[in-house]
């Protein structure tokens, strides 16, 4: 028997088929636009749909004993659907602008510091209940057809099974959910004036929605007794496949958004992590919590670089063009797509600072790098409050496998960092919970130790971390003397 992990992301979704012992045999991939204009940010979840139903098909073409499939999601985005299922919109994402006056709304009524500690969430327009408070104001004949609330976990896996279900990590992006008693809050539905009982059941991650549907096996040529598990937000799912189960251990998710993923073994200070709007997630592990530090430009910095300056040279080139063993004394802002935690400012900007005529394509390239691990670093110490205890790192995404960037985050951070073997841990976790789910796996360890692979261990150097150190208290001060100006 064949598992398999459904990874939906913003703008594509692909499926990952695994044998029992955990190695991976194959995987199809399909994308979808996405509609971004100064008053929305929408995607056709139809046509989204319609792209996962392919991806399952082609590869239940190839290994019709797929027993299991485990579905994961990026977070926020939701739709309003009718009695059948139909979406009665396009689906606003998580950058979309609308629902910041009703969150504002919101935070009157209820107070900031209150819907923090109810949902480990600093409140913010981005999380759904503020944008479903703004469809009920301003689309009223959607919500007078709408009769189930989907975010995209559970959209698919309806579809699947007809069973309406969300796990708990997912269900928390909404801004509506008490991670204390891992239920929806009643009080902020009321507040908002949203009907509760339109949203999915919570459940934990990795649970079992039960079967396809005879209608689902026909369309995709999956077996009848194909089991679909309600997985995770796509974070959750890519740290439980980086193998980090305790506090000892967090992620470094090195892909086109850089994202530093703590584990807390019980809810960390809500208080500091509101201050540098660090969300606190339910996670795979009961009782235990994880936190996302992010920055919107990791690797997507290093392929601006490379289209803007990179005159046909590869990253590996580009990396190997800069031949000194020291920092470059350039700082670059990676806020070139906004910035993330700890600032949450969309209106932030990038910017490289210290260039002279001497100043190379190498240098920039590896400066961008450097900016994004000093980010990295300033979240790293912001959160250094809030209760963390991890004594090392583990690396997935495309960036781990620059040998480069690995040693050079080690150097900043100060800590131990081993680049994993596979490139995407949201798969492969989701795969390991799904292995759990139908009986191939006895737990997460059991799991870990057949589809979690470490390539090598970065360790940090004492004299490069003193040179980091050295600019990075200079890094401290360019978004404030940046900001202003831009």
């Amino acid at each position: 028997m064949k598992i398999a992990g459904l990874d939906i992301g913003t703008t594509g979704c692909k499926l990952t088929v695994f044998d029992e012992s955990g190695r991976q045999l194959g995987k199809a991939y399909r994308d979808y636009p996405v509609r971004r204009a100064v008053s929305g940010h929408e995607t056709d979840i139809s046509t989204m749909m319609d792209n996962v139903y392919e991806v399952i098909g082609e590869m239940a073409a190839q290994y019709p004993d797929i027993g299991g499939i485990g579905v994961t999601s990026f977070g926020e985005t939701f739709v309003l659907t009718n009695g059948a299922g139909e979406p009665l919109h396009n689906a606003m994402l998580y950058t979309d602008p609308r629902g910041a006056e009703e969150c504002r709304e919101l935070v009157e009524k209820l107070g900031a510091e209150h819907i923090a500690a109810v949902t480990g969430l600093a409140p913010h327009e981005m999380y759904s209940i503020s944008k479903l408070m703004w469809i009920k104001k301003h689309e009223p004949k959607v919500c007078a057809a709408a009769k189930r609330v989907h975010l995209i976990e559970d959209f698919v896996v309806w579809h699947l099974t007809r069973r309406a279900q969300i796990d708990y990590s997912l269900a928390a992006r909404t801004m509506a959910f008490d991670i204390h008693t891992l239920t929806w809050s009643e009080e902020i539905f009321d507040a908002a004036g949203i009907d509760l009982s339109m949203m999915s059941k919570p459940v934990p991650t990795g649970t079992s929605a039960g079967t396809v549907t005879p209608a689902a096996a026909q369309r995709t040529g999956l077996h009848k007794d194909c089991v679909i598990v309600s997985v995770s937000h796509d974070q959750v799912a890519a740290a439980v496949g980086a193998g980090a189960f305790d506090g000892s251990v967090a992620v470094d998710g090195a892909g086109t958004v850089e994202c530093l993923t703590p584990v807390y073994d019980s809810i960390p200070d809500i208080a500091v992590m509101s201050r540098g709007f660090f969300s606190v997630v339910p996670y795979a592990v009961a009782g235990k919590y994880v936190a996302y530090a992010f920055s919107y430009t990791g690797g997507a910095l290093m392929q601006w670089c490379m289209e803007t300056f990179g005159k046909g040279e590869t990253n590996v080139s580009m990396e190997q063009a800069y031949t000194r063993d020291e920092p470059t004394g350039l700082l670059v802002l990676p806020h070139f797509a906004g910035a993330a935690t700890p600032y949450m400012d969309t209106g932030s900007k990038g910017a490289i600072l210290g260039l002279t005529t001497a100043s190379t394509a190498a240098d920039i390239y590896r400066a961008c790098m450097e900016g994004v691990a000093y980010e990295m670093r300033l979240n790293y110490e912001v959160l250094s409050g809030s209760g963390i205890r991890f004594e090392k790192l583990h690396a997935t995404g495309g960036g781990a496998r620059s040998k480069v960037w690995m040693q050079m985050k080690a150097d900043v951070l100060n800590l131990p960092i081993t680049a994993l073997k596979t490139a995407d841990a949201g798969t492969v976790g989701s795969a390991m919970l799904t292995g759990i789910a139908v009986g191939r796996f006895a737990n997460l360890e059991d799991a870990a130790a057949r589809m979690v692979q470490e390539m090598e261990t970065y360790g940090p150097r004492e004299e490069m971390h003193k040179k980091y150190m050295k600019i990075y208290e200079r890094y401290k001060a360019v978004y404030k003397a940046v900001r202003p100006l831009m």
